[in-house]
């Protein structure tokens, strides 16, 4: 019973955090030097007379004060209506749905790989601290964690794509085919080294961590009582560390969702890559507020409800925290 309050409160603080976002998020666009108009219109914009300008900016709400239309736009945003995306002309809800069907391979492949990568290079390094793997894997996880994004994207895209051409330069599907009739072949094929960027970039962060919850249990009481008793390295490690190093792998894995998302963008820019990130920097530049509030929204509803499962997970790996929920 404890757990399922805990859970609502969980969700409650979530609804709160979104109403903060929204409202900050709608202030800040509100005063962007950027004329929404202005932007969308690029230039054409000398072409057009006052009088169009005005009839633009009616049929956009832009004519309202700030308070009127934050005041429309949460209104509808609570009946589920996000608007109409300016530059794509459809609404923002779809726009969200097709463009993150497509980041959602991208982010899923990396987010897999880089915590089940880094998790197992961390076990290792704990392991043997000191070793020559440890100090390589600590030398790969530093200079990475200190690696933009974009350039680790444009390094491969030179050396896989247009170097050895393994891999298509662009696009989330070959030239002329659409993505929903792409195969799931092509799909890999096109996703693979955006992917592969943004798993290089994850991996350092869990690595490192494991790395150190890995040592600090080798130090523990309990491990040392184990190997008293004849546990050997991996039998330590696979009976009593594994559960321990999970918990907090498993926490910065899902707060990693944030920081994946971010990286998206910058990886979707380098490779092309018809995501969410991009549609997120085309409705930045061209003033698309609808479809950027929009994706902020839905952003933080994903980075949300990933740290809601991080916890939903914690009372599933470990029993300790499921009694003391049920006591």
């Amino acid at each position: 019973m404890r757990f399922i309050r805990h859970l609502l409160l969980s969700v409650a603080r979530i609804a709160l955090i979104i109403a903060a976002v929204a409202v900050l998020s709608f202030v800040l666009v509100s005063h962007s030097p950027i004329d929404p108009i202005d932007a969308y219109m690029g230039s054409r914009i000398m072409t057009i007379s006052p009088e169009h300008r005005e009839l633009i900016a009616r049929n956009w709400g832009l004519d309202r004060p700030a308070p009127e239309r934050l005041a429309t736009w949460a209104s509808n945003l609570i009946r589920g209506d996000f608007g109409q995306s300016i530059i794509f002309n459809e609404p923002v809800v779809e726009v969200i749905a097709k463009r993150f069907a497509a980041s959602l391979w991208l982010m899923a492949a990396a987010w897999t790989l880089s915590g089940v990568i880094g998790f197992g290079l961390g076990i290792v390094a704990g392991m043997y601290p000191g070793s020559l793997m440890d100090r390589c894997i600590r030398i790969y996880a530093l200079t990475l964690a200190s690696t933009p994004t974009f350039w680790i994207g444009l390094l491969l895209l030179v050396v896989f794509a247009v170097g050895l051409g393994w891999a298509p330069i662009c696009c989330a599907a070959p030239p002329g085919v659409p993505m929903n009739e792409a195969t799931l072949l092509q799909r890999l094929h096109h996703v693979a080294l955006p992917a592969l960027t943004l798993c290089i970039v994850g991996v350092a962060q869990i690595a490192m961590h494991t790395r150190e919850k890995m040592i600090e249990i080798r130090h523990s009481e309990y491990a040392l009582f184990a190997r008293a008793m004849g546990e050997r390295n991996w039998g330590f490690t696979r009976h009593h560390a594994l559960r321990g190093v999970a918990l907090p792998a498993i926490t910065l894995q899902f707060a990693s969702l944030g920081e994946l998302f971010g990286g998206s963008i910058l990886a979707e820019q380098v490779f092309s890559y018809p995501g969410l990130g991009q549609a997120t920097v085309q409705a930045g530049l061209r003033g698309d507020i609808p479809l950027l509030l929009g994706i902020v929204i839905f952003s933080t509803v994903f980075v949300c409800t990933g740290n809601l499962v991080a916890d939903i997970l914690y009372w599933m790996v470990d029993p300790r925290i499921a009694s003391k929920v049920e006591s």
